[in-house]
């Protein structure tokens, strides 16, 4: 059975089945709600449910609890509608602008950058293009019907070939392929662009970038079109991983801070080893930065890694820094454990 759905402030309405989730229909529909993981596990898409009744299949607590569900809180990746509804959600423009695509690719290059770290190339039909917003990702289309999601690491305007940072996850159905068998010229399929995470061009506010692990890379993606942009924001990166090779960009990072202006750059470690004679900054990557901006009253932040990180400065940097919870953007790297239903 078809519901409407109508979206407020805006107004806008789209239709949707009941046995679909509101963000697959607003996604079909060209509507930008915000949106991550789509499954229910990093709550980007949580909204507002003002009016009607919806039903919300399996999702993670820490996503949405039990007691925001009793406020009207929905979680509009697993939320399905089961009379015409209205929702409050903070609408991302431009979104609905990019086609979202089926398309092969072809493996062109395979790079090892540390133990952990491959990044790959992928290239398209000769024929085709993909439009893309820097920051936004793809998902692989697997066998039995799974998908696993990867950022774009290069800004749209050096799209001759996709790059993606993958981190191999032992035991992981896809990442065991690219680090075991996957050769160059093989052949992946995979869908996008898809995802809210990208530059809000229209602000001229500073910028705070933070990234953990292979999280850099759509924020690697964010700089270089900044870059390309000309913009005059001012920029901060902050990089943490756990040991130093964890930061396997680290050269390209530090030519950025030498050569852009009034961009700086602070790599974080969270556990390094004598070993590693590491003489930089410790600790957690994002509270490094409310060492630096007590204060973000004034800045945007883009955040991108690991869940427990990006809730972590959401948070704080909202309650402790005076950040406008709309002026936080990020996208949370969820694996497949992350997905699993508590």
């Amino acid at each position: 059975m078809t519901v409407q759905v109508t979206v407020q402030p805006s107004g806008r309405q789209f239709p949707c089945e009941t046995d679909e989730s509101i963000l697959a229909a607003a996604i079909r529909a060209g509507v930008g709600l915000p949106y991550g993981c789509k499954n229910g596990a990093c709550g980007s898409c949580k909204g507002k449910l003002l009016e009607g009744s919806v039903t919300h299949r399996d999702h993670q607590e820490r996503a949405l609890s039990a007691a925001e569900q009793t406020t009207g809180q929905a979680l509009f990746c697993c939320a399905m509608p089961q009379t015409d509804v209205t929702i409050e959600a903070r609408e991302v423009l431009g979104v609905g602008d990019v086609p979202i695509k089926k398309l092969p690719s072809r493996v062109a290059k395979i790079e090892r950058v540390s133990d952990d770290v491959i990044i790959m190339s992928l290239q398209l039909p000769a024929t085709e293009r993909m439009q893309y917003k820097a920051g936004q990702y793809i998902e692989f289309l697997l066998k039995d019907g799974k998908r696993r999601s990867y950022s774009m690491a290069n800004a749209p305007h050096a799209d001759e070939n996709i790059s993606l940072h993958i981190r191999h996850m032992p035991g992981g159905l896809f990442t065991d392929q690219v680090f075991g068998t996957l050769k160059e010229r093989d052949i992946l399929r995979f869908e996008g662009p898809l995802g809210t995470f990208f530059l809000r061009e229209e602000s001229d506010k500073p910028i705070v970038m933070l990234a953990s692990g292979t999280g850099f890379a759509p924020i690697k993606a964010l700089v270089e079109h900044a870059v390309h942009l000309k913009l005059k924001r001012p920029i901060a990166l902050y990089w943490g991983g756990r040991r130093p090779q964890d930061l396997y960009m680290q050269a390209l990072c530090e030519e950025w801070a030498k050569t852009l202006p009034d961009f700086t750059y602070v790599p974080v470690i969270s556990d390094g080893l004598p070993e590693d004679k590491w003489q930089g900054r410790t600790g957690f990557v994002h509270q490094a930065v409310m060492q630096d901006f007590p204060n973000l009253s004034t800045h945007q932040v883009y955040a991108c890694g690991v869940p427990v990180m990006v809730e972590a400065a959401r948070h704080d940097f909202v309650k402790s820094c005076q950040l406008p919870e709309a002026e936080f953007f990020a996208d949370s790297f969820t694996s497949q454990a992350d997905l699993a239903v508590n």
